[in-house]
């Protein structure tokens, strides 16, 4: 059964949690190429600074088909990937998918190839990680993978996707609660100057 972001069940902590960019760290700007273009989504670094405090590993799946299309070239990607990072610090892993759907590349989400080497690159199993997205494709990628998905619905997310997923929040900040559960989510050890996940900053 599809859990909403208003119930809760004990499940063990996750050793990271990988999420996409366009849409559920940054806003989504479309085959974007400019660094100043780039905007955080509500509650972002809160969310990622408490990640960081609990030592949760925090990496980044995304597909940037714009390469593989030629409207992206790959300095423009790195640059808009580092001012990511300068906004909301660095991540532990970056997995980005540069080609074109036509090349049929085992990397593209909804294929698991970036959740998969993710985990790779952080030395965890998959199914010690969350994947948290926007579309379908996110929450498809995860299960292939064999982690757990929890979506956050933008305007762009279609509702079959939505009735889909396995797990679905309002924000960023109540998926990663999900992902936590309560009890850690709202732990101590999370930066003491910051409200707690889930209520207004």
């Amino acid at each position: 059964m599809r859990k909403t972001d208003g119930e809760r069940e004990r499940r063990p902590v996750p050793s990271a949690i990988l999420f996409d960019r366009d849409g559920t760290l940054v806003a989504d700007v479309p085959y974007n190429t400019d660094p100043d273009l780039v905007v955080p989504m509500p509650g972002a670094l809160q969310t990622l600074r408490r990640l960081r405090a609990l030592g949760i590993a925090c990496g980044v799946v995304t597909n940037q088909a714009g390469v593989g299309l030629g409207l992206i070239a790959e300095h423009e990607l790195r640059a808009v990937n580092a001012r990511i990072e300068e906004i909301l610090g660095p991540f532990d892993t970056w997995q980005v998918c540069p080609h074109a759907p036509e090349d049929r590349c085992e990397c593209r989400k909804p294929k698991p190839g970036l959740v998969l080497a993710a985990c790779r690159d952080l030395g965890i199993r998959p199914e010690d990680a969350v994947v948290i997205g926007d579309i379908g494709k996110d929450m498809e990628a995860a299960r292939r993978a064999g982690s757990r998905g929890i979506m956050v619905p933008t305007p762009i997310t279609l509702r079959p996707e939505i009735l889909d997923a396995p797990t679905v929040a309002g924000d960023l900040s109540s998926a990663v609660m999900l992902a936590l559960g309560a009890e850690l989510a709202h732990s101590t050890r999370l930066d003491p100057g910051a409200p707690p996940l889930g209520s207004a900053a």
